[in-house]
């Protein structure tokens, strides 16, 4: 007779590792190197600097 199962580990691993290959499509799909963050987060700032200069005191 062979030793038994565990069903919830097999079912857990299963998810696991689902959820990993799910992560690294996504990270394909979707993700962005440092250097594209930095680069965003720069535009934004030079936009809200050029707003702020732009703005008529009242």
């Amino acid at each position: 007779m062979s030793t038994p199962i565990n069903l919830n580990k097999i079912r857990k691993e299963r998810d696991r590792s689902s959820r990993k290959a799910r992560a690294a499509e996504n990270t394909v799909a979707f993700g962005q190197t440092k250097s594209q963050k930095e680069l965003l987060k720069a535009k934004a700032a030079k936009i809200a600097r050029n707003l702020e200069a732009h703005k008529r005191e009242t």
